[in-house]
């Protein structure tokens, strides 16, 4: 895989089931990258090993007078000098590719679950969590799989550096035989606790990320209620804890450092004390001395990437397992392998009709999953076994909930993206469970817009420019959703020579505009899209009630005979939905209109109108005299 072939045709599917297991499938992945790498380390490294052998070489040349073996170990100094080049350019131009290569990977991946999960995401992982992984352990992981290559070649360099100097200068080689092991392994009970405080640091910063991420997105509101110093004294405060966490850390690392500093330098006055003896015992040559102290000299700088290794996994660790959890999160709920899987049928039971002339409760009945077909049919009915919320095809449904939390909870399983892993059964689109769909055929069956979407900077006409059926067109969306005046805003924003509104550009999440006009375009938004199903959650809940009741006039004619769920509790917006379903204690306990609903179930009143039981006892109590005395005055008039 070249850096020109990014990103990838399909990154694969990553076994998530812990850190580890991680990185060895990104490695497994890139075995022809990290084979050139090691290749090209090998070359590398081994010109540099070969130096000293080859030095040696040449005094032992000058010392015999011989010119011919001279002028040929020049020549061999001069290939090896070549080979050090060629492979160190070579080593780091294909350990670079590794290393970006892994790290595009990854972030495709986490971009694919990101589109996968949708807005869940934030709801399973904090959002500074996300970030964090995207950013800082994305490069942390591409550094140990860059790494890896380096230390492979390192280690056989020395292993092989090694053996050579056994047999070419025995009595010193066993001396430097055993000491580069010892070398290699002395900072190993030093790691643990290395990472322990590499793990500190990184959980502090994802902490301060997090709460910088929030207070970003809550600027406008913070500034609303003067607590800009609030929030900017907790982030100090949290800054300081990841300054202490990273010195904390950064103490262990010099001291394993500095191991690697001491140690050869221990080892090397070892081997000029011990090899000057063996010469003045004339047991050794000065050439091979000579070759003896270089060899161990150049294989210092190999033994340095043992150090590297160690590091690099120790940060990548903590990295690739954080970056693991976020891709093991699925859109299917957690359910144990082997177990069956309830799925439900949607169908009407005949039964006592609700308070005031409602319409039966809609029951399910359970279906085998093998019969379920795994395509839903045009114009099919959208049923939640969890509550038994049943949306008929082609209506206009309103949804009250008396708990906005609860609300928030159903939009996401309707969109087939339940907020948590014991959320129950998936929702059925015609029978068919919407989390067992394609991710691009549920999503094409089923958007959900939920309470506080979010608008990304550029032009009006890139912000519309998003895959729809083409049936309706950004004009009729922006006039169903009532946003003449946000146009007209924009044009004024505008800089000079932009004469139509979809040319003008949005700022960042939309900031420039007010909440109101942000929602509108949303919602106008999510009308171009024109699925088979639509699900609104509060999408008028920071316009004015005139505006409100245009938009739920535009909404209910622009989807006519479109399947379209609102959950909401506005009078204006439940007086025209075709149907009122009240979502009381988690379960579905009444159906009808609005106005049936109003006058004939108390629980819905209660959250329609905000009356409290005191409030409604009042009522009933002053009601009964006025109609004692009604029917008085007609006892008399007979």
């Amino acid at each position: 895989m070249q850096i020109s072939d990014l990103p990838y045709p399909d990154p694969g599917v990553p076994d998530a089931r812990s850190g580890p297991r991680f990185l060895w499938w990104l490695g497994r992945g890139q075995l022809g990258g990290q084979a050139k790498s090691l290749c090209w380390g090998l070359l590398h490294f081994g010109g540099v090993a070969g130096l000293p052998y080859t030095v040696g070489m040449g005094i032992d040349a000058v010392v015999d007078g011989d010119g011919d073996r001279l002028l040929w170990v020049g020549g061999l100094i001069a290939l090896l000098g070549v080979a050090i080049s060629l492979g160190d350019a070579m080593l780091h131009r294909t350990a670079v590719t590794n290393w970006i290569t892994a790290a595009a990977r990854v972030q495709q991946l986490l971009a694919r679950k990101t589109a996968e999960l949708g807005s869940a995401l934030t709801r399973r992982v904090a959002a500074g969590e996300v970030v964090a992984v995207s950013t800082g352990d994305v490069e942390k992981i591409g550094w140990f799989v860059e790494a890896v290559s380096r230390f492979l070649a390192a280690a056989l360099t020395l292993v092989i550096g090694c053996v050579v100097l056994l047999f070419y200068a025995p009595t010193i080689g066993v001396v430097v035989a055993i000491g580069m092991p010892v070398l290699a392994l002395a900072v190993l009970p030093l790691l643990p606790r290395a990472t322990r405080r590499a793990d500190v640091q990184r959980e502090k910063a994802g902490r301060a990320t997090e709460l910088a991420s929030d207070t970003v997105a809550g600027l406008r509101v913070l500034r609303g209620i003067g607590g800009e110093e609030l929030f900017l004294g907790r982030y100090r405060e949290a800054s300081q804890q990841v300054r202490e966490a990273a010195v904390h850390s950064a103490r262990m690392w010099a001291l394993i450092s500095a191991i690697q500093v001491l140690l050869p330098g221990a080892l090397l006055v070892t081997v000029v004390w011990y090899g000057a003896a063996l010469v003045l015992d004339g047991r050794l040559d000065v050439g091979e001395l000579v070759a003896a102290f270089s060899a161990v000299a150049t294989m210092l700088y190999p033994l340095r990437h043992f150090e590297e290794i160690a590091m690099a996994y120790s940060f990548s660790r903590p990295s690739a397992k954080r970056a693991a959890r976020v891709l093991s999160l699925t859109r299917t709920d957690a359910q144990e392998e082997g177990g069956a899987k309830a799925e439900g049928g949607a169908r009407a039971e005949g039964g006592a009709k609700a308070e005031g002339g409602a319409e039966p409760v809609v029951r399910a009945e359970p279906v085998v999953a093998a019969e379920v077909a795994r395509t839903p049919a045009p114009g099919a009915d959208l049923y939640d076994p969890e509550t038994g919320l049943l949306v008929p095809a082609g209506r206009f449904t309103a949804v009250v909930c008396g708990d906005p939390d609860l609300a928030g909870r159903l939009a996401e399983r309707l969109g087939g993206h339940p907020m948590d892993a014991a959320a129950g059964p998936s929702v059925l689109l015609g029978g068919v469970a919407l989390d067992e769909l394609a991710l691009d055929t549920a999503r094409t069956l089923v958007l959900v817009q939920d309470k506080d979407p979010v608008l990304l900077s550029g032009t009006l006409r890139a912000l519309f420019d998003v895959p729809a059926s083409g049936a309706v067109e950004a004009p009729a969306a922006l006039a169903a959703a009532q946003c003449a005046d946000v146009l007209d805003a924009l044009l004024q924003s505008a800089p000079d020579g932009v004469d139509d509104p979809m040319d003008a550009r949005i700022t960042e999440r939309g900031r420039s505009l007010s909440g109101g006009q942000r929602q509108r375009l949303a919602l106008a938004r999510s009308l171009v899209t024109d699925p088979e199903v639509l699900v609104l959650d509060e999408p008028t809940s920071a316009v004015d009630s005139h505006t409100e009741a245009r938009i739920a006039d535009g909404i209910s004619a622009l989807r006519s005979g479109r399947t379209t769920v609102v959950l909401a509790s506005s009078p204006l917006l439940l007086d025209r939905a075709d149907r009122v379903v009240l979502i009381h204690e988690g379960k579905a306990a009444a159906s009808g209109t609005h106005r049936e609903l109003l006058h004939g179930d108390p629980r819905y009143r209660a959250v329609v109108t905000r009356e409290t039981e005191e409030e409604q006892r009042t009522e009933e109590e002053q009601r009964l005299p006025r109609l004692e005395s009604v029917l008085t005055e007609i006892e008399e008039s007979a």
